[in-house]
């Protein structure tokens, strides 16, 4: 592997970190890095099996959390129910994501129009909801109903379109049904874990057979870059969004998808 092909692996997986719990589609952002930079990855799997290091990023910040909730499962109806609302929240994803697997990553992902599109679309979404006169109901994601949670994966199923952005169709699905930001921040965050790995594990199992040593190199390169920069957003994240809301963020998407679109009609 040349020194190019590492440095453009330490690239996009520090986007991928930068970018995984942002309301601002990381992998849009890959995507669209990736087409400019000239880099393909095999089967398009670089793109997937780097959110390992954005799934570990959220078990080092949240695991006494995550350990609480655990050993509280036998004795605790109020984690159990927790529990069972992220399984509801995930099992959409699930579904659909197994079912379109291959029309996801052969069509939408090979379209970088649709991607700055998405972006674009988004960004105002996201405009409109930050200025929207709601008054949350739920401020802490382990009190949201179970239809609630279940309502929320429905809406992160949105996100199989590249641009739209996981994090950013959680996030506007639980504040349109109540959420303050702060928690539907960190409900997105919670609901990640076994959505991406679970992304992780089926594309894994599709074409691990595709994989070469190069691949792997730049995948577990990629995997590091993102786990580091994914601790960074995880930790500060929750405290901006409380303050400051999601208009930054509809801005970037704004600027990124305008500015891809432009590239695209210059250079093809």
């Amino acid at each position: 592997m040349d020194a190019w092909a590492i440095f453009e692996a330490a690239i996009l997986g520090l986007l991928e970190g930068l970018t995984e719990f942002l309301p601002v589609s990381s992998t849009g952002h890959l995507l669209l890095a990736g087409y400019f930079l000239g880099f393909e990855s095999t089967g398009r799997t670089f793109e997937v099996l780097i959110q390992l290091g954005a799934i570990l990023a959220i078990l080092s910040v949240y695991f006494g959390r995550l350990w609480k909730l655990l050993t509280d499962l036998p004795r605790d109806a109020g984690a159990r129910r927790f529990a069972t609302g992220i399984i509801l929240a995930f099992l959409p994803a699930a579904v659909i994501g197994a079912l379109a697997h291959s029309y996801i990553k052969q069509v939408l992902f090979e379209t970088p129009v649709l991607v700055c599109s998405m972006l674009i679309l988004g960004g105002f979404v996201l405009l409109w909801v930050d200025r929207l006169p709601l008054r949350p109901r739920y401020n802490d994601v382990t009190q949201y109903p179970l239809k609630m949670c279940f309502m929320i994966g429905l809406v992160q199923c949105l996100a199989m379109i590249p641009g739209v952005s996981r994090s950013g169709s959680t996030i506007v699905g639980a504040l349109l049904m109540g959420s303050d930001k702060r928690s539907a921040a960190e409900f997105s965050f919670f609901l990640a874990m076994p959505t991406m790995a679970g992304a992780f594990a089926y594309d894994l199992y599709k074409n691990h057979a595709l994989l070469s040593t190069n691949d792997l190199t730049q995948i577990g390169i990629g995997f590091v870059a993102a786990f580091i920069s994914g601790v960074i957003v995880v930790r500060y994240l929750l405290d901006y969004v409380s303050r400051h809301g999601f208009a930054l963020f509809a801005w970037w998407r704004l600027i990124v998808g305008s500015a891809g679109l432009a590239a695209l009609m210059v250079w093809g």
